[in-house]
């Protein structure tokens, strides 16, 4: 009776403390764990670049914020660690834990990053950029591009639309025709844009671009609206061209894999939820700097040429027919993005 007592005793303790166990291990699981993870991104840019100030660094603090402090981010500038063009590859390799850029421009070796990026002439504005990618479970464009970044060993978590990525040039363009025979610094996507227009893309290091407009060695560039200032590009070029090529031209965060499977269900779950919340937030923070940056052109004695309707949809159908095309053909899911996006812009009566 005695032994069967102990028995039961020990039974219970051993009961107890399996539930004490599981009860903590579930509330590790339910909430900040107790060790902090340090990450060290590199972008492919600098504080310079209107993307520090206004995309990643916001996002950072809200990923430290969201996670209660559980997951810190030192981010250096390009160079730091290693090279703009290598920054992308470094990420997926391990040799850091993130990236911040454009992977269709700086390590170019995921095709559908171009979905992410912005197709030429396709987004009006951020809310249908995310209602296309993320928020309309009819397209779900970014489920196309995750699945590729996970092929890569990265997890993309982190975008903001850094508003028109427009023309800034030493010559009028009031149309398309304008731009023929015009040597203009391009890459990527936007340089299937500018060739298709009839222009000579060229491709340059955004370091050398100032001096290439100052010599006339270039006719203009394209770069996003709210940093020609960041760039001193109002000191050299005579007009800003909007929309541009890409009304509404965006900038990724990428994540190693094995970094991001590290963390707890917890943590993944966290910063998964401030994905939308970022992007608005720092979507506005360019379009803010937009206007001023434009006010500062005007300021050094330059014109904004606001682009008619009429030109814009001669600009869009030629982008549909000719440059699309060539985005879909680099990957099965470019094609199926593409697809996508002509559906899309087809059923809010734009194509």
């Amino acid at each position: 009776m005695i032994e069967n007592a102990r028995i039961l005793r020990s039974t219970i303790c051993l009961i107890g403390a399996m539930a004490l166990s599981g009860s903590i291990a579930l509330a590790q699981e339910d909430g900040p764990p107790s060790e902090v993870t340090q990450w060290v991104f590199q972008p492919a840019f600098d504080q310079t670049d209107a993307g520090w100030d206004n995309g990643l660094i916001p996002w950072v603090k809200a990923v430290e914020e969201a996670t209660q402090g559980t997951v810190k981010i030192r981010v250096e500038p390009v160079g730091a660690l290693t090279s703009g063009s290598e920054a992308f590859g470094a990420a997926a390799a391990g040799q850091t834990d993130g990236y911040a850029g454009w992977a269709t421009v700086y390590g170019g070796d995921m095709p559908e990053g171009m979905l992410a990026f912005g197709l030429a002439m396709g987004a009006r504005n951020s809310e249908q950029a995310w209602e296309a990618m993320w928020g309309n479970p009819d397209y779900k464009i970014g489920d196309l591009v995750q699945e590729a970044a996970h092929e890569r060993n990265l997890h993309w978590i982190g975008w903001t639309n850094q508003g028109p990525n427009a023309m800034f040039t030493k010559f009028r363009v009031d149309k398309l025709e304008d731009l023929a025979g015009r040597k203009m610094r391009a890459g990527g996507p936007h340089a299937l844009f500018h060739a298709a227009m009839g222009g000579a893309p060229v491709s340059m290091n955004a370091g050398d671009i100032y001096t290439a407009l100052k010599l006339g060695t270039i006719d203009g560039t394209y770069w996003d609206t709210g940093g020609i200032d960041d760039m001193s590009f109002h000191e050299v070029i005579n007009y800003a061209i909007m929309p541009g090529w890409c009304p509404a031209q965006h900038q990724e965060i990428f994540v190693n894999l094995d970094s991001w499977n590290a963390l707890t269900q917890w943590q993944r779950d966290q910063i998964e939820g401030i994905f939308e919340e970022t992007y608005f937030q720092t979507s506005k923070m360019h379009a803010d700097g937009v206007e001023e940056a434009l006010q500062i052109l005007r300021d050094a004695g330059g014109e904004v040429i606001e682009l008619s309707d009429e030109e814009v949809a001669r600009m869009r159908q030629k982008s549909i027919e000719e440059v699309w095309p060539q985005v879909a053909s680099q990957s099965e899911r470019n094609a199926r993005g593409v697809e996508l996006w002509t559906k899309y812009l087809k059923e809010k009566g734009e194509y």
